[in-house]
């Protein structure tokens, strides 16, 4: 695994945290988010973590300190344009895996796993998914026939039979390092948002004929983030629950 770098996401503002410390640096069971998450990227054993930073930067380059690398993303263009700062760290052959600072329930059992997924299909990029009772507000995973991904519509775009599926995109990933590299050039931001979305790379890679392929995590609290204070409270209930579990 050490050819695999970690990026993690948190250049979020977490408004609705109405907070004026950083959104990933709230506090689940003691810790910042963000430590649970690079936690378990390096108890996975990957390489290499590099958090994309924005918003109070500072406060989360203070309290991670030099376990880390950094990039800055100055403006907030969607998860796409996050990921193009670190383009510099696509330039081998290795992997690019796609955290998020606000997830910390996420294993590092679940990220080996999903390599396995990677290496053992030979492909060229891997979403993480979950199976949720209440998909609102999700991309869902749209399957081919045969099982396989065809690709990630977001909720708002969803027909009333895409809106049934409860697989849903996690958001997390994991990729060959060149091949996001050039899928990231060819990025690009005509939608309502105007962002550049990450989903998309994963519609370029197949167009290009790459293969991408689906792990779903059997516990989808593993996948739950948080933007405001009752959802922060709801991951730690989850949390007190699994580490009381790990110590019976």
């Amino acid at each position: 695994m050490e050819n695999i770098t970690a990026l993690i996401l948190a250049a979020g503002e977490g408004k609705r945290m109405k907070s004026d410390k950083a959104k990933v640096l709230h506090q689940v069971c003691g810790k910042p988010m963000i430590e649970w998450v690079y936690e378990a990227a390096r108890d996975a054993g990957v390489g290499k973590c590099v958090i994309i930073v924005g918003h109070k930067a500072e406060q989360v380059m203070e309290r991670m300190g030099d376990r880390a690398e950094y990039v800055m993303q100055e403006q907030r263009l969607g998860t796409g344009h996050a990921v193009q700062q670190a383009r510099s760290y696509m330039e081998d052959d290795g992997y690019i895996l796609i955290l998020y600072g606000d997830t910390p329930l996420i294993t590092s059992e679940t990220i080996k796993k999903a390599m396995d997924c990677m290496l053992g299909e030979k492909l060229d990029a891997v979403v993480i998914s979950a199976d949720v009772e209440d998909p609102s507000g999700y991309g869902r995973i749209v399957r081919n026939p045969d099982g396989s991904f065809k690709r990630i519509v977001e909720h708002r775009d969803a027909s009333p039979a895409e809106k049934e599926i409860k697989e849903i995109n996690s958001g997390m990933y994991i990729f060959k390092a060149r091949e996001l590299a050039d899928a990231l050039q060819l990025l690009k931001n005509d939608n309502d948002q105007g962002e550049y979305y990450l989903t998309d790379t994963l519609e370029i890679m197949l167009a290009e004929g790459l293969k991408v392929g689906v792990y779903k995590v059997q516990d989808s609290t593993e996948v739950l983030g948080a933007n405001d204070r009752a959802q922060l409270e709801r991951l730690e209930s989850i949390l007190a629950d699994r580490l009381q579990g790990y110590a019976k």
